[in-house]
């Protein structure tokens, strides 16, 4: 009778996989304590500032959090219908409409 042999483990080489398209959370935030809705809009959701609307706290700050891959997005806010830049933004580049839009790398 043939002897029965034990499954073979894999082996371990303690390398991990490492993905080069991990998404990253990037926090908008924009202090408008008067504002009635705040938005984002970029090339990250084409340019719809209905596709992200922004919370507000009690301190008048609002905020989303978006996950987005690795790159380099152009965006700006729309406060209650106007189209605003980000203030805190590092980065601007001009638009086709005579202004800035923000520039955020991820």
């Amino acid at each position: 009778m043939a002897e029965k042999k034990a499954p073979k483990k894999p082996v371990k080489t303690g390398a991990k996989k490492v993905k080069t398209d991990t998404k990253k959370r990037v926090t908008f935030k924009f202090h408008a304590p008067d504002a009635g809705q705040v938005c984002v809009a970029g090339t990250f959701n084409g340019w719809d500032p209905r596709a992200r609307v922004l919370k507000r706290d009690t301190a008048g700050v609002w905020s989303a959090v978006i996950t987005l891959a690795p790159g380099v997005y152009e965006y700006r806010y729309v406060i209650d219908g106007n189209w605003v830049d980000d203030p805190a933004a590092q980065e601007r580049c001009p638009n086709e409409h005579g202004s800035e839009n923000c520039v955020r790398r991820v």
